[in-house]
């Protein structure tokens, strides 16, 4: 794994986990900023190939 695949996976999961906060500490407005940076990173993954397993959250 690349250092570019492995640093984008570990934003993803990042991500994931605070979303994840957010979502149990009810702000809404975080719980937006964080879905957007998901989609975000997610879109990025599927632009270059790399295959991002399902997730929990």
């Amino acid at each position: 794994m690349d250092a570019f695949t492995a640093r984008l996976l570990q934003r993803i999961k990042t991500t994931e986990s605070d979303l994840s906060r957010a979502r149990d500490e009810g702000d809404d407005f975080l719980v937006e900023v964080e879905q957007g940076e998901l989609d975000d990173l997610r879109r990025l993954a599927a632009e270059h190939g790399v295959e991002v397993g399902a997730t929990s959250v």
